[in-house]
């Protein structure tokens, strides 16, 4: 194993991780608030709404990322609909993410005891002020395990867009492998920067699920 090459890659592997970093918090952030949407969409009342919510997660849960992510960018210019590699990526993996991030935040939501809901009605709360400040808040301290878990999934899942010839840890990795010829090194150095980067994440959301925990 040819340790200089690791060592010289280092500055291009780091900046690699940043937009791996970048990539999973702008999409996890709209994930989250499509999530939110979606999730009161499907326990909505309006059944024709609820059955547009399901049939979205259906679609999205039950074809892959990597699908998808051919669709928004090699498909979707063919109807003249044309993406950046970064915007594509952001869409795709954002709009996979909210599927899953809906059911999460709608078993969230299932969760919480039906006695409060009834009684913000009965204090006059409208069903948005009933959401956004009783229930989603307590919604949010349910579902941060699975939060942080889709968090560690979608830095993983940020490698696809590699295949689009987004440039961040895994096109890096292969870029440099490509031209110095060194595949051993060079995959091994981004397996442990996922590595690293998932351990780092999970930790901070475990000190943070321990600090949101006391205020139970």
């Amino acid at each position: 194993m040819n340790v200089n090459i690791i060592i010289q890659s280092v500055p291009a592997i780091l900046k690699g991780c940043v937009m791996t970093v970048e990539l999973t918090v702008v999409s996890l952030v709209i994930a989250v608030f499509l999530g939110v949407f979606i999730a009161l969409l499907k326990i909505s009342s309006n059944k024709v709404l609820s059955y547009i919510s399901s049939l979205y997660t259906w679609i999205i849960r039950g074809t892959p990322l990597l699908v998808q992510l051919f669709i928004v960018y090699y498909a979707l210019p063919s109807i003249g609909i044309e993406f950046t590699e970064f915007q594509a990526a952001v869409i795709s993996l954002s709009l996979n993410s909210a599927a899953y991030m809906a059911e999460i935040i709608r078993g969230g939501i299932l969760g919480i005891d039906k006695g409060q809901s009834e009684a913000s009605k009965a204090l006059g709360f409208t069903y948005m002020q009933n959401m956004r400040l009783i229930i989603l808040p307590q919604t949010i301290r349910i579902i941060l395990p699975a939060l942080g878990n889709e968090f560690i999934a979608l830095i993983k899942d940020t490698s696809l867009v590699s295949t689009i010839a987004m440039v961040e840890l895994m096109r890096t990795a292969q870029q440099i492998s490509s031209a110095a010829y060194a595949p051993l090194e060079m995959y091994l150095t981004a397996a442990v920067m996922y590595l690293l980067m998932t351990t780092v994440f999970t930790a901070l959301f475990s000190m943070f699920e321990k600090k949101m925990s006391r205020y139970a």
